[in-house]
C-alpha cells in the first residue's frame, strides 16, 4: 500500500480498497473523469507486484481476438498455433473499457468469471492469480458503450478517485515536475506471496451472524423503493469475499460488521439499477444516487448484536479470556466495531 501510495496522493481509501479486491481475488472497476489517475492506479498496483502484466486499450475499432488470442497458420509445421492474447496475465489493465463494442467487451465474461479462454473449441487455462482492473469514464458518451449488467456483474467493486484536495495536488506538482513517480517504483512483493496472501484472506473467519448481515444488506436493494434492479446473490458472495481481505488487512481472522458497511458502497453500487424518481436529473451519472441509496439502506438495516455475531476462532481467543468454571453470564450489547462480551469480562471475546 505504501508502494502505491508514492504514485498516488491523498487517496488512501481507493488504495485500499483496490488492494482489498486483489486479495480478495476479485476484479477492479475505476469509474471517474478523465485525469483523476485511473491508470495511474491500476499500473501503480501492478507494479507493485512480480507477475505478468496485460494492458489493453479498448477502442471501437477492438475486436475480441485482439483481447483472447488467435490461432495462426504454421507454414512450416502445417497447423494452427494459438497465440495468447494481453488477457493470458496475472494483472490485466483493461483502460476506457467502455469504448469497446459490447462484443468486444464480451470477450472478457469467460476469463473474468472462469479464469480460462476457449478459442475455436479449445479451453485455455489462465494463471493464477488473475485480476482485471478496468477504468471507463462515466461523463462522455459519445463514441462509448455502456457496459451491461452482465459485464458489471463480473467486478467485485466499483470506486472513483475523485479530485485530490490543495496539500496532495501541490505535491503533485513538485513530485511530478520533472519526471514520472510511475517509473521509480519496483515491485515490492512476488506472485508466490501474493498468492499466500489471498490463501490467508481466504482463511478468513466469518460468523454466521456477519453473513446473515449481509445477506439483509443485499436482500434490502431487491426491495427498497427507489431501485429497480437490486443485487444479485453473487452481489452476498463478492461482499463476504472482499470483507475478509478487508478483515486481513487491518490485521484480524475474523470479520466485523464494520468491514461490511466500509465496503457496502463500494461493492454493491454498480449491480444496482435505480428507478427514473430516484435518479431525478442525475441522468448522465447515477453513481452519487446509489451512492446514496445505499448508506440509506446500511442506516435501516440492524446491525448484529451479541456474542454470536462477534464469534471468533479459537486461535483469535486469548487463553486468559476463557472463563475455568464454564459459567455464563449476560451479554453486553455489541455496537459497531466493538465486540460484545460477556459482563465482567476483561479480555477479548
Amino acid at each position: 500500500m505504501r508502494n502505491v501510495e508514492t504514485v498516488i496522493d491523498g487517496k488512501h481509501d481507493a488504495v485500499q480498497i483496490a488492494l482489498t479486491v486483489l486479495l480478495a481475488e476479485g476484479h477492479l472497476l475505476i469509474e471517474d473523469v478523465p485525469g483523476v489517475g485511473k491508470t495511474m492506479l491500476a499500473k501503480a498496483l501492478a507494479r507493485s507486484v512480480d507477475c505478468t502484466v496485460g494492458r489493453i486499450q479498448f477502442t471501437p475499432d477492438l475486436l475480441p481476438s485482439d483481447v483472447t488470442g488467435v490461432s495462426v497458420f504454421n507454414q512450416a509445421e502445417r497447423r494452427f498455433e494459438f497465440k495468447p492474447g494481453p488477457v493470458f496475465a496475472n494483472i490485466v489493465i483493461g483502460d476506457e473499457i467502455n469504448r469497446a463494442s459490447p462484443k468486444t467487451q464480451s470477450a472478457l465474461l469467460e476469463s473474468m468469471e472462469e479464469r480460462q479462454v476457449t478459442v475455436d473449441g479449445v479451453t485455455y487455462p489462465l494463471a493464477l492469480p488473475f485480476t482485471v482492473i478496468a477504468t471507463q469514464n462515466p461523463i462522455e458518451m459519445e463514441g462509448t458503450y455502456a457496459l451491461p449488467e452482465a459485464q458489471r456483474d463480473r467486478f467485485m467493486a466499483r470506486i472513483s478517485m475523485g479530485y485530490p484536495d490543495i496539500g496532495s495536488e501541490l505535491a503533485m506538482l513538485d513530485s511530478r515536475d520533472t519526471n514520472s513517480p510511475l517509473a521509480l517504483i519496483s515491485a515490492v512483493v512476488s506472485g508466490q506471496i501474493l498468492r499466500d496472501m489471498m490463501h490467508t484472506a481466504r482463511a478468513v473467519f466469518a460468523s454466521g451472524a456477519v453473513k446473515e448481515y449481509a445477506v439483509n444488506l443485499v436482500r434490502a436493494t431487491r426491495d427498497d423503493r427507489d431501485l429497480r434492479l437490486g443485487a444479485s446473490p453473487r452481489a452476498t458472495l463478492q461482499l463476504i469475499r472482499a470483507a475478509k481481505a478487508q478483515a486481513a488487512l487491518n490485521g484480524r481472522d475474523y470479520v466485523l460488521p464494520d468491514d461490511i458497511d466500509s465496503l457496502a458502497v463500494a461493492v454493491l453500487g454498480h449491480w444496482l439499477v435505480p428507478t427514473s424518481r430516484a435518479l431525478g436529473h442525475h441522468h448522465q451519472d447515477s453513481g452519487p444516487v446509489i451512492d446514496d441509496i445505499v448508506r440509506r439502506i446500511l442506516g435501516d438495516t440492524p446491525v448484529p448484536v451479541g456474542a454470536a455475531a462477534f464469534a471468533v476462532p479459537a486461535s483469535a481467543v486469548p487463553k486468559t479470556a476463557v472463563p475455568t468454571s464454564g459459567r455464563s453470564g449476560p451479554v453486553l450489547p455489541a455496537v459497531r466495531g466493538i465486540p460484545a462480551r460477556p459482563v465482567g469480562s476483561t479480555g477479548q471475546p
